[in-house]
C-alpha cells in the first residue's frame, strides 16, 4: 500500500496522531496481516507454534493454511481470530473472579470469535448469552457455537434495547461495538471504500446508544468491555467519557507488559488501550475496561418449570450419552432433546420468556418414537460420552469426503450411529447400515469447493 491510498481526512488526523510514527504504519498496511488462530483447550493441545503474548491460547501461523479442507477447524479444535482481539482475555482476568458463576451477555458477538474465548475462559458453572442483532449472521454465530462444543451458552437473535428490561441481570457485559472499521484496512480494502467522516459520526452516535441501552442490565459492581476495530477517538475515548460522566462509572487501568507494544490511552476520566500495526503483530483495536458503581434494580426470576421434558425411559437411554448427565437437564421441544446446564434452567426459561432464543444449551437427539437420532450438534459437544458410541477415525482424504457429504465406502462390522473422527476430534455422525453408510453431515455446512488444499481458507 503507498501513500494516498487511505481517505484523504483520515491520512491527516492519523498524521497528525502519529507524528514521526505514520511512515511506520504506513509501511505496516504494505504487509500482509498475519494469519492467527486460537485453540479449543477442551478440543486440541498447546500448538508448536510462534505464540501470541497476551492470550493462553492463541497462535500465529507463519503461512496462511486452507482451512477450509481442515477437517480439525470444522471439528471445533481451533478458531481463526485475529491477534489483537484476543486481548479480551486479560480485560477478564484482570477484572472478573473467573473462577465464580457468572453470567455474561457478548452483545454483538458473530462471527463467534469473542463467545469461543470468552466460552473457553469461563468455568462450566457460569452462563454466556451470546447475541445477534442481525438474523443472517446469527446462523453464522450459530454454527461456530456448536462447533466449540460448550453447552452453557445461550444465543439470541435481539436488538440492543430489548435487554434494558433485564434490569441488574449481567456480571459482565461485553460490546465489540460496530464502527468504523479503520483497524481493517489492511485486510478489507472494502472498509477503505467505506470509510467516511460522516460514518465516523454516524458510528458513534450508534455506540452511545448502545451503551445506553444495555447499561441497565449489568448489576452493581459489574464489568463492561467496550471494544472496536477502529483508532477514532470519537468512537471510543469520547464515547467511554460520555459513559462515565452519564452513569457515574469507574474506568479500570489494566497491567500490559511493556513488550507488547500496546499503547495505554488516558482521556479525561477513562483508560483505554490501542493497537496499532506497526507496534504490535495484529492489526487495529481498541479496548476498554468500565464498572458500574451506582445502585441497580434487579429483577427476579420466576423458579417455577414451563419446559417439556422426554419421557422418564428417554432420559434413562440419553444419560448414558452425556459425560456428568447429572449437571444437566434435558428438555423436550417437540421431537428435539436438548441440554441445558441444570444450575441455570430458571435463568434459561426466564430468558426464553423475554428474548428471541435460537439456540439454547445443546441438541441431543431428534426423539421419533422408541428410536433416538443424534444430532450434529452433539457430535461437536465437549459433552458427549465418547465411550458410549462407535467411531471411526478417518483419513484426510476420508474426512473431506464426509465434509463434502459425499457417498462414504467404509467398511465396519459395527452397524448405527457411528462418530466420524479425524486425528481423534469427532467431525460428525454417519448411520452404518451393514451394505452402506448414511453421511448424516449437514448439508448447509458441506464443503462445496472441490478439494484443493493449496487454497487459502
Amino acid at each position: 500500500m503507498t501513500e494516498g491510498i487511505f481517505p484523504p481526512a483520515f491520512e491527516r488526523r492519523m498524521q497528525l496522531k502519529l507524528q514521526e510514527d505514520w511512515d511506520k504504519f504506513l509501511s505496516a498496511h504494505e504487509l500482509p496481516a498475519p494469519t492467527c488462530i486460537r485453540i479449543n483447550p477442551l478440543k486440541s493441545s498447546h500448538k508448536d507454534l510462534e505464540k501470541i503474548p497476551w492470550t493462553d491460547f492463541g497462535y500465529y501461523i507463519e503461512h496462511r493454511p486452507s482451512f477450509t479442507f481442515d477437517p480439525l477447524f470444522h471439528g471445533g479444535a481451533y478458531y481463526v481470530q485475529e491477534a489483537s482481539s484476543m486481548f479480551l482475555e486479560q480485560a477478564l482476568k484482570q477484572t472478573v473472579d473467573l473462577s465464580q458463576a457468572l453470567k455474561v451477555l457478548d452483545l454483538c458477538s458473530a462471527p463467534g470469535g469473542k463467545s469461543t474465548h470468552i466460552l473457553s475462559l469461563l468455568n462450566e458453572r457460569s452462563l454466556l448469552v451470546s447475541n445477534e442483532a442481525i438474523r443472517s449472521r446469527a446462523t453464522i454465530l450459530v454454527e461456530n457455537i456448536q462447533k466449540w462444543g460448550s453447552n452453557n451458552v445461550v444465543i439470541t437473535n435481539n436488538d440492543p434495547e430489548d435487554f434494558q428490561r433485564l434490569e441488574g441481570f449481567f456480571d459482565v457485559i461485553i460490546v465489540d461495538a460496530p464502527c468504523s472499521g479503520e483497524g481493517l484496512f489492511r485486510k478489507d480494502p472494502n472498509a477503505i471504500k467505506e470509510w467516511s467522516e460522516e460514518n465516523v459520526g454516524l458510528c458513534a452516535l450508534r455506540q452511545q446508544r448502545i451503551l445506553n441501552q444495555v447499561w441497565p442490565s449489568l448489576k452493581k459492581n459489574g464489568i463492561l468491555i467496550y471494544c472496536t476495530c477502529t483508532y477514532n477517538e470519537k468512537e471510543n475515548e469520547e464515547n467511554l467519557n460520555w459513559l462515565v460522566k452519564e452513569e457515574e462509572a469507574e474506568s479500570i487501568k489494566l497491567k500490559v507488559e511493556s513488550n507488547w507494544g500496546v499503547e495505554e490511552v488516558h482521556s479525561k476520566n477513562v483508560f483505554g488501550y490501542r493497537f496499532y500495526p506497526h507496534k504490535t503483530k495484529g492489526e487495529g483495536f481498541f479496548i476498554s475496561i468500565i464498572r458500574k458503581t451506582e445502585e441497580q434494580n434487579e429483577i427476579s426470576i420466576h423458579r417455577k418449570k414451563t419446559f417439556d421434558h422426554p419421557p422418564g425411559k428417554i432420559k434413562d437411554r440419553l444419560s448414558t450419552w452425556i459425560k456428568n448427565s447429572e449437571e444437566a437437564e434435558l428438555i423436550k421441544h417437540d421431537e428435539l432433546i436438548l441440554a441445558l446446564p441444570k444450575n441455570y434452567l430458571f435463568e434459561i426459561e426466564f430468558l426464553s420468556k423475554f428474548l428471541k432464543v435460537i439456540q439454547k444449551g445443546t441438541a441431543i437427539s431428534i426423539a421419533k418414537h422408541d428410536k433416538l437420532i443424534p444430532e450434529h450438534a452433539f457430535a461437536l459437544s465437549t459433552k458427549t460420552n465418547l465411550e458410549n458410541f462407535n467411531s471411526i477415525e478417518l483419513t484426510l482424504e476420508g474426512a473431506i469426503a464426509y465434509l463434502r457429504k459425499d457417498v462414504l465406502n467404509l467398511i465396519s462390522e459395527k452397524t448405527g450411529f457411528t462418530l466420524m473422527s479425524f486425528q481423534n476430534t469427532p467431525i460428525g455422525w454417519a448411520n452404518l447400515l451393514g451394505n452402506r453408510v448414511n453421511n448424516l453431515y449437514p448439508s448447509a455446512w458441506r464443503i462445496r469447493n472441490d478439494y484443493n488444499p493449496g487454497l487459502e481458507g
